[in-house]
């Protein structure tokens, strides 16, 4: 219980006076640690939740913010928001990291600092701050950990990794990676992609993501660091 009531703290910090106890433990506990301690809950089905209340936090926000904005702009800039990366971002801002419940095996690998855990961990907070303090009190807590990931997404532009990698190769080799699914973990409403980058026979680089699309957008980010390395 003290990691909890360690977040608790940071939380007022932010003017979050999160009351329910049980329920943030909940949210901090990882999967292997319910595991291994046999506890009948862990984070997975109040990052569940956490999912569908931050989507609307910010479709909300954008549709008010940007009225120029047509629907296929807000979709990408939404995507990007509430990806793995910008989730792991912000989840890293609040140190949330330092108050995780994690199984023994997944942090001997260093997984209390993995993006997806991260992410997840932040979406189950988000619903536990949902489900004691409101709405309106979880926008807060929202708004000024992303807030200025929102903006930098805006201002500077969806990060396509997979178009700025095309590019490069294009310009430099003339000659496109393939992408490839090698591996889907996880029940339909969780899944976790692995996507391969398949360049002249051998895989030069892995993403992961929620979806595919997030998943070869993290392995384009890796392979672009690879090829400016190569040359």
């Amino acid at each position: 219980m003290e990691t909890t009531l360690e977040c608790q703290k940071s939380l007022v910090d932010f003017g979050i006076e999160i009351k329910n106890l049980n329920m943030l433990k909940t949210a901090l506990t990882h999967p292997t640690y319910s595991y291994e301690n046999n506890l009948p809950e862990n984070n997975q089905r109040l990052e569940f939740l956490g999912d569908t209340v931050l989507s609307l936090i910010i479709v909300e926000y954008l549709y008010a913010m940007y009225p120029n904005k047509q629907e296929g702009e807000l979709s990408k800039i939404k995507s990007v928001v509430v990806s793995g990366e910008s989730l792991a971002e912000g989840a890293r801002k609040f140190k949330l990291y330092d108050y995780l419940l994690i199984g023994k095996g997944e942090e001997k690998v260093g997984g209390r600092y993995r993006d997806s855990v991260l992410a997840d961990a932040f979406e189950a907070l988000i619903a536990a701050i949902y489900l004691d303090l409101g709405f309106e009190k979880v926008k807060e807590f929202v708004f000024q950990i992303l807030d200025d990931i929102i903006e930098e997404i805006v201002t500077k532009g969806v990060r396509d990794y997979k178009t700025i990698l095309q590019e490069l190769l294009q310009k430099d080799y003339k000659k496109s990676v393939e992408y490839k699914v090698l591996a889907e973990k996880g029940p339909d409403h969780d899944k976790v992609f692995t996507v391969g980058l398949i360049w002249e026979e051998q895989v030069i680089a892995i993403g992961l993501g929620k979806s595919k699309k997030e998943a070869e957008r993290q392995g384009a980010k890796i392979a672009i660091e690879y090829f400016l390395n190569k040359g």
